[in-house]
């Protein structure tokens, strides 16, 4: 087995070209061979007259409209021979080739084209990369005569190796990105697997991005996979937790569906206040005054950036987590203060990323998976039905929409008390919806919220008029539910005799 390789001989063929540069800048610091093809090719030759072009390996330049440029027995002889075989090298020699040292390769961006809108199945297929895999297959496979890059990502782990070693790298080193290389291949295949069997198969191959602590109590084990961490990237404080991770990821989501400035506080994955405003720090306060108790030790998320004011409110109290899509400079210095509060940056992209998870939910169950399309729906006021002899005003459409749509993130039996634009009561997880009315109320109630005139939002139809009796006996005026009880006449009757009004989605949103 070879441990330290030199790199004499790279083989280069990119999609992305982002760093390439960069990187045959220091190969050709120590003074490696280059060969490379087609786009690649043509990039680089422009700045660097030592490249060669693969041609002279293959004796073509490429077949069928670019679909054949690097896949010729030569090409994959000089990958896939063993350094430590005579038997290898000699029929090399005999062919008139030299062995490959070092791959670089990435594919054709497949998972990024099928995010887009209308776009053509014989488009798509074009996106299917066949040279680039198996490139880097074929290295991987001999990674202990040959290093397998097959991420932009990887450079300045190449160049750190490279002139650690004095232009040579460690078959730890060549092994690691072997590894890498087989996963990336893996996720690429699932990516096109699942695109040709929508409704077949499920195949997931997902890296692990990061070992936790433990997982929601402490004798579990946990860890993440995938990029959350590219999505939600911790800038300052403790290390992020698994409950931490799920109630970022619920307030984010949250906050995000509203264009005016928004706020959301979380605890244990569900809304203890959630407010919109003119301002961010006027949302917070809004957000905060709901229910401070439960807001103690809660994750806070923002749709805007933070300045200096809303940084020194937020310091004003205890929090585990900050989350927004930015935070302005005198902001972080205020909000880094407080060494332990974790400090997220969310990529405003998230939200509009067609990927599967954020198209589909998954849960474990005994030896399956039990899969959903997330709850992305949107409440078009357009299609709401006004089922009762008084309509509400614009200003109770507005709280009206604004309460379900925070029920939506609210543990099922949900209901939601809301007013000018913030949560006022809440009350969830109850095996009954009356009982989720008495808590809202009661919460309500405990930090002196004056009920009258406040709207209530349910995320299911209202079983009997008795959670609709109780709301109006404690000030509610106007209520928005799905719809769909067979004793949905009598519910709107109540409404109806007592002067209320209610709205129909017919739309439910239940979270177990």
């Amino acid at each position: 087995m070879v441990n330290l390789l030199p790199i004499k001989r790279a083989l280069i063929s990119v999609y992305d070209k982002s760093n390439l540069i960069d990187l045959v800048k220091v190969l050709n610091k120590f003074g490696v061979e280059i060969f490379s093809s087609g786009g690649t090719f043509e990039f680089l030759k422009k700045d660097f007259s030592s490249i060669k072009p693969l041609s002279e390996i293959s004796g073509i330049s490429s077949l069928l409209d670019g679909r054949v440029k690097t896949l010729h027995p030569l090409v994959h002889a000089s990958i896939l021979a063993k350094k430590d075989s005579e038997k290898h090298l000699l029929e090399l020699k005999e062919a008139g080739v030299e062995p490959f040292d070092l791959v670089v390769v990435n594919f054709y961006p497949f998972e990024k084209v099928i995010e887009k809108e209308n776009i053509a199945e014989a488009e798509v297929i074009e996106f299917i990369d066949i040279g680039g895999p198996t490139l880097i297959r074929s290295a991987a496979k001999n990674y202990e005569s040959v290093v397998a890059v097959s991420s932009i990502e990887q450079y300045d782990a190449l160049v750190k190796q490279i002139k650690e070693y004095n232009g040579m790298t460690t078959i730890d080193f060549r092994r690691m990105l072997a590894a890498e290389a087989f996963q990336r291949i893996a996720e690429y295949d699932i990516a096109i697997s699942n695109y040709f069997n929508k409704e077949v198969k499920l195949n997931i191959a997902l890296p692990i991005e990061k070992i936790l602590r433990y997982g929601e109590n402490p004798h579990q084990s946990a860890r993440i996979h995938g990029n959350f961490l590219k999505t939600f990237k911790p800038i300052h404080g403790k290390e992020l937790s698994y409950n931490n991770i799920l109630d970022i990821v619920s307030a984010t989501e949250l906050v995000f569906e509203f264009d005016k400035d928004a706020c959301a506080i979380i605890k244990h994955n569900s809304p203890c206040g959630v407010a919109i405003g003119n301002s961010i720090v006027e949302a917070f306060q809004k957000a905060l005054k709901c229910d401070p108790v439960s807001a103690f030790g809660g994750i806070v998320a923002f749709n805007r950036s933070l300045d200096k004011q809303i940084a020194e409110k937020l310091n004003e109290i205890f929090l585990e987590v900050v989350i927004a899509p930015n935070f302005e400079d005198d902001a972080f210095e205020i909000l880094k203060k407080k060494k332990d509060r974790r400090l997220i940056l969310v990529s405003e992209e998230f939200k509009f990323k067609k990927s599967f998870f954020n198209l589909y939910e998954i849960r474990s169950i005994p030896e399956g998976l039990l899969l959903q399309t997330k709850d992305n729906i949107v409440i078009n006021r357009n299609e709401l039905e006004f089922v009762t002899h008084q309509r509400p005003n614009e200003n109770e459409l507005e709280d009206l929409i604004f309460a379900f749509t925070v029920a939506k993130y609210v543990r099922s039996n949900a209901i939601v008390f809301a007013k000018d634009g913030m949560t006022i009561g809440i009350g969830g997880g109850q095996t009954s919806r009356i009982d989720s009315v008495r808590i809202a109320i009661m919460k309500a109630n405990e930090f002196n919220h004056n009920l009258e005139n406040s709207v209530v939002a349910s995320d299911g139809f209202f079983p009997f008029a008795d959670s609709v009796e109780l709301a109006f006996k404690s000030g509610a005026k106007s209520f928005i539910q799905p719809g769909g009880s067979i004793r949905d006449s009598e519910v709107i009757k109540f409404a109806n005799d007592n002067n209320l009004k209610m709205v129909l989605t017919k739309i439910r949103h239940f979270k177990h």
